[in-house]
């Protein structure tokens, strides 16, 4: 059996997903070829008694028009919701014995005790310092330049910690924080380049990236329900795949794609203008073995942070506990056992059986931590993250929880470290030698949510223009 698309898509992440509704709204054909059984890769919302949590991602940032734009494409099927008011800037660092929140503004800045006089006395110079000539330094560097080592330790390190789970003595500016960089490179410093960012005018779409934290209401999994829905309504996705060879006909200028369906065992050969890739780094050698042998090296030593979480829900829980907060995180320099605590029954609706319930996410592991976590039981690791989350917020031994969920991510997080220099170059060879192939998802642009929708839509997007283009031409 053979059919014939514009587009075929590899991966059903929300990277594919994003993908495929943009070539929906462009009326472009295509195809999600998925291998699991369900579509939405590391994004999953569970329910357990009475309590609603991720076992992935568990909320984003609109910090570009595109995730906006997604939420106002799927209008009706799924509802955008913003983190309550209060609570998302609210933001807690632990120092010694306590959580001590994050500063959000001068005053604040000058009272915490997370940094050292000498470093906020240094604050008044970072507009007068010179930009960074490196352009391979690395966020630890260009923090502790530019603010001093206590904002290093107390936090650009625990920030890090909780976006890439990684270090930030190995982390790339200008490949994991492109937008940081660019204030230091072309506007001479954070404080000089952020005022400059305030003072230009923002054309309306511009004004959707309201950086507000997000989630779908319900959790995402009814964003990824929504899409699944809507894409299958105009085009096709297929999980329980098999890739048995993907290879390019030179001669025809087209794709094909061989698969095999796993419950029925059938086999079909599916046709392309382009391939688009969204799976990990570490699954492409095996999927395109004609890669050249430079990039599936590149490909297979992108080094990805381990990450555990630990969902935790209390049916009552003692109000004079604050968790007012969108959670707290970790600094390495405190030598605890866990990144960082989410709190996501303060953070969203409906998320607890009860209005005085709770619910917690613990994060453990990371580039520092991963690999000896992932070979303890889930016992273990509930064990270790059950004492760091009493002793932290002085919860009542007393007090058990009514739910435990462990999820383990043994390759969560693609770290941008200067590894990167050497895989973008090859990235760029292998499409521009294979005409129609796009290798894309974590490996490049981005890790955090608003990173993938925003590739997957501007992927789709131009794709969409192309071949919309195309079929008119035609007629």
């Amino acid at each position: 059996m053979t059919s014939q698309y514009d587009v075929i898509i590899i991966g059903a992440g929300i990277t594919g997903l994003s993908a495929g509704n943009s070539l929906v709204n462009a009326g472009v054909s295509f195809a999600i070829l998925e291998k699991e059984e369900r579509v939405g890769g590391q994004i999953e919302t569970l329910s357990q008694n009475g309590f609603t949590f991720e076992t992935g991602p568990n909320t984003g940032a609109i910090a570009t028009p595109e995730v906006a734009e997604l939420f106002e494409d799927l209008i009706g099927e799924v509802d955008l919701e913003v983190a309550h008011t209060g609570v998302a800037n609210n933001r807690w660092i632990w120092k010694k014995d306590r959580f001590h929140p994050l500063p959000s503004g001068p005053v604040s800045g000058l009272l915490t005790p997370l940094f050292s006089f000498k470093d906020k006395l240094r604050i008044l110079g970072e507009p007068f310092r010179p930009a960074g000539n490196n352009p391979d330094e690395t966020l630890a560097s260009l923090a502790e330049r530019r603010l001093g080592k206590s904002f290093v330790q107390y936090a650009v390190e625990p920030f890090v910690g909780g976006v890439y789970a990684g270090d930030a003595n190995t982390l790339i500016v200008r490949h994991a924080f492109p937008k940081l960089y660019r204030l230091d490179a072309e506007h001479g410093g954070f404080i000089r380049g952020s005022i400059k960012k305030m003072r230009t005018p923002k054309s309306e779409r511009e004004k959707k990236a309201t950086r507000a934290v997000f989630s779908a209401l319900g959790g995402f999994q009814n964003l990824i329900s929504a899409l699944e829905s809507k894409l299958n309504r105009n085009g096709e996705i297929q999980t329980g795949v098999d890739i048995l060879n993907i290879a390019f006909d030179n001669t025809q200028k087209i794709w094909k794609v061989e698969i095999r369906e796993r419950a029925s065992g059938m086999e079909k050969t599916l046709r392309s203008k382009s391939i688009l890739s969204t799976v990990p780094a570490y699954t492409l050698p095996s999927l395109m073995p004609w890669l050249s042998d430079p990039l599936k090296n590149a490909l297979q030593n992108l080094v990805y942070a381990p990450v555990i979480e630990v969902s935790i829900g209390f049916d009552r829980f003692p109000g004079h506990i604050n968790t007012k907060a969108f959670g707290g995180l970790i600094p390495p320099v405190e030598n605890r056992k866990i990144l960082g605590i989410l709190f996501p029954s303060s953070t969203f609706t409906g998320r607890t059986p009860h209005p005085d319930s709770a619910l917690f996410t613990i994060f453990m592991g990371g580039v520092r931590f991963g690999e000896q976590l992932l070979s303890q039981s889930n016992e273990e690791i509930t064990e270790t993250a059950l004492g760091e989350l009493y002793c932290m917020l002085g919860i009542p031994s007393s007090l058990k929880p009514s739910l435990l969920y462990v999820s383990k991510h043994p390759k969560a997080i693609p770290q941008y470290t200067l590894h990167m220099n050497n895989l973008l170059p090859l990235v760029k060879e292998a499409e521009e030698n294979f005409p129609g192939l796009l290798l894309a998802g974590g490996l490049r642009d981005g890790i955090g949510l608003a990173n993938r929708i925003t590739q997957g839509r501007s992927i789709g997007n131009r794709l969409g223009a192309q071949y919309s283009k195309t079929k008119q031409t035609h007629e």
